[in-house]
């Protein structure tokens, strides 16, 4: 069986920079997608036109756009690139131009071209789910999210905090606490029967 070898991280997008280039649904569709699970980050997006939906979107965020056809001095201190043009030679020179200042990028619908994929997200409270196909099914990480949506109780955030405070009340070193919260947490995971 073939496994997914991608590292699931969770970043801090307020504190980085993010630059999207297009201004098409695409690139819309991966904006919202960013926004919703982080709506404090940083973006700015270059395309020499953006759709109404767009403009309207970035009103209540923390969006810049700028009205130009992509160049690599746009790349200038960003962290994190996405390339969603519908000109397959653009989002080429955009990877290649990030692969040469290690910036990492996401080209869409074009897995060769990508450090990373944009998985389906569940957010509930501080909890969050991220879910991968490896790049091979965006519809079934959609579906996965639908469903994971569903099945964990919107309480789920109390039992983080509560859980919260009493590693706070715990004495001992790392494993110490570890230990004894894996001890208190595991009937959470048990078969009951």
């Amino acid at each position: 069986m073939e496994q997914n070898e991608l590292y699931p991280i969770f970043l801090k997008t307020k504190q980085l920079e993010i630059l999207i280039v297009g201004g098409g649904f695409v690139a819309l569709e991966k904006l919202s997608f960013l926004l919703k699970s982080s709506p404090n980050s940083k973006v700015t997006m270059v395309a020499p036109f953006f759709r109404d939906e767009t403009l309207e979107k970035v009103k209540d965020f923390n969006v810049q756009l700028v009205h130009d056809e992509y160049k690599n001095i746009h790349l200038k201190n960003k962290d994190i690139v996405i390339a969603t043009t519908d000109n397959v030679e653009v989002n080429i020179q955009v990877y290649k131009d990030c692969k040469e200042r290690n910036v990492l990028v996401n080209v869409a619908d074009n897995p060769p071209y990508c450090d990373f994929y944009m998985g389906g997200i569940v957010t509930k409270g501080n909890v969050k789910i991220a879910i991968s196909t490896n790049g091979k099914s965006p519809t079934t990480a959609k579906r996965l999210r639908q469903f994971f949506e569903e099945v964990i109780p919107n309480n789920i955030d109390d039992l983080v905090k509560n859980l919260n405070k009493y590693r706070e009340t715990l004495k001992g070193d790392f494993e110490d606490k570890v230990e004894k919260l894996n001890e208190f947490t595991k009937s959470l995971v048990e078969n009951k029967k």
